[in-house]
């Protein structure tokens, strides 16, 4: 990453995943070519408020000729990083841990998940979407022996921060946290905390505010 994209504002970033998705969407309809403000009307974002989102990362685009979907889609996706196939693991396989294995979206976003990890015995050796559940035991030896960038963790509070500190003293640099609760990490470790509840509470400010 050059110094010019360390600077891109973290509200920037948090847009590029609908602006994927939408190009995605575009490709499949055999879109070839869209400009700025075609995109703006779709995506509720104004154009110069796109433009200069793809300015941050060199732009993209050509005037009067508009952004080749398909390249644009390419581009956001090496941004994100979606086109290094990362990995992921799951700590935790209760209901959410099962529900987040049996999902098909990672997989068509460029993530692969290769382990999942529980310490109850009841369900270690059981399968979930054809991937054997180990012992959290085997955490360390498995990322030693296979590549993981990232951890998915769906376990309680008391066991969050500890298995979160095991996984970056392994190397796994980046963390998604069900756990409700705020990680204590090193910096150079990236760390998206999931609370599932918030978009409830926006739909009901929204309700109480569309009401008034």
């Amino acid at each position: 990453m050059n110094e010019n994209e360390k600077k891109v504002p973290s509200v920037v970033i948090r847009r590029l995943p609908r602006y994927y998705r939408y190009l995605g969407e575009l490709m499949k309809q055999g879109t070839t070519r869209i400009s700025s403000n075609a995109l703006s009307q779709k995506m509720n974002v104004t154009a110069s408020q796109i433009r200069q989102d793809f300015n941050y990362f060199g732009g993209f685009g050509q005037q009067g000729y508009g952004y080749n979907v398909e390249i644009l889609y390419k581009e956001i996706g090496d941004i994100l990083g979606l086109n290094d196939g990362d990995t992921m693991i799951i700590l935790g396989a209760g209901n959410l841990g099962r529900a987040l294995a049996n999902h098909d979206t990672f997989e068509k976003r460029g993530f692969r998940l290769v382990g999942i990890f529980d310490n109850d015995r009841r369900i270690i050796g059981s399968s979930i979407n054809g991937i054997k559940v180990m012992s959290i035991d085997e955490l360390e030896h498995f990322i030693a022996e296979n590549r993981v960038d990232i951890a998915i963790l769906t376990l309680p509070k008391a066991a969050v921060q500890s298995a979160a500190e095991r996984l970056a003293a392994a190397g796994v640099k980046g963390l998604m946290n069900f756990s409700y609760t705020e990680l204590k990490l090193p910096n150079d470790i990236a760390v998206s905390n999931v609370h599932l509840s918030d978009p409830l509470m926006f739909l009901s400010y929204e309700i109480k505010r569309k009401g008034n």
